[in-house]
C-alpha cells in the first residue's frame, strides 16, 4: 500500500519506519522537499493513505488548499491541539481537530488515530511493555477506513481498537493531553495507555 506523510519529523518517521518495516511503501511530504522528499501536493497524490502529522496550527490552509488531491482518499489526523511552545492543551470546547479536519474534507475518508501514541514508542524496540501491546484508538465515520487503518496498526505492533463516529476524535484528544500531561509530570514519552476488557 502506497502510504504517505504531510510532515516528516519525529512522529512521522518512526511511524513511517514501521509501515515500511510492513512492508508499504512510503513518502514523505514537506514545503521544502529535499531529493528523498515529496512537494505536498505530490504526497497527497502518492498516497492510498495520507498521514497528517504536522501542527494543528498549518493545517487548515495545507488541507484547504490540497482537499482536491485528498478526494476519496483514507486521511489519517494524528496531530494534537496544543501549543508548541510548551505543550500545552489548545482546549475547543465540544469540537476536536479531528472533527475540524473531518469538516474541511467532506470528500475524503478522515480517521483520527495514532495521536494518543508518543514517538519514543513507535519503533519495534520500544513497542513491547512486559508483552503487552500499546492501544491505538481510532475514530472515523467510514467504518471502512476506520478497519483499514486498524488493520495497519495490528501490522506494525499496536493493538487497534475503532471507538466509533469522527466526533469522539475529541475524547482520543483529552488522551492524548492527559499522555503529556503525565510525561510533562516526570513520567517521560516511553510511555502510553493500553484499553483492557475481559
Amino acid at each position: 500500500m502506497n502510504i504517505s506523510f504531510i510532515g516528516a519529523g519525529k512522529v512521522a518517521s518512526s511511524l513511517g519506519s514501521l509501515f515500511v518495516d510492513a512492508g508499504h511503501s512510503v513518502k514523505y511530504g514537506v514545503q521544502q522537499p529535499n531529493e528523498k522528499q515529496l512537494s505536498l501536493e505530490q504526497a497527497c497524490k502518492f498516497g492510498e493513505i495520507v498521514c497528517f502529522a504536522i501542527p494543528f496550527q498549518a493545517m487548515e490552509e495545507v488541507l484547504i488548499t490540497h482537499k482536491d488531491s485528498l478526494k476519496n482518499k483514507i486521511v489519517i489526523d494524528i496531530n494534537n491541539v496544543i501549543n508548541l511552545e510548551d505543550w500545552s492543551p489548545i482546549f475547543l470546547g465540544e469540537n476536536s481537530g479531528g472533527e475540524i479536519t473531518h469538516r474541511l474534507l467532506p470528500d475524503s475518508k478522515v480517521v483520527k488515530a495514532f495521536n494518543t501514541i508518543f514517538a519514543d514508542t513507535m519503533s519495534k524496540d520500544d513497542q513491547d511493555f512486559s508483552s503487552q501491546k500499546l492501544t491505538a484508538f481510532i475514530a472515523s465515520d467510514d467504518i471502512d477506513a476506520a478497519t483499514i487503518v486498524k488493520n495497519l496498526a495490528d501490522e506494525i505492533g499496536f493493538e487497534g481498537l475503532i471507538v466509533d463516529g469522527i466526533k469522539n476524535a475529541r475524547h482520543l484528544e483529552a488522551i492524548a493531553h492527559l499522555n503529556i500531561a503525565i510525561a510533562l509530570g516526570g513520567g517521560g514519552t516511553n510511555a502510553g495507555f493500553k484499553y483492557f476488557k475481559k
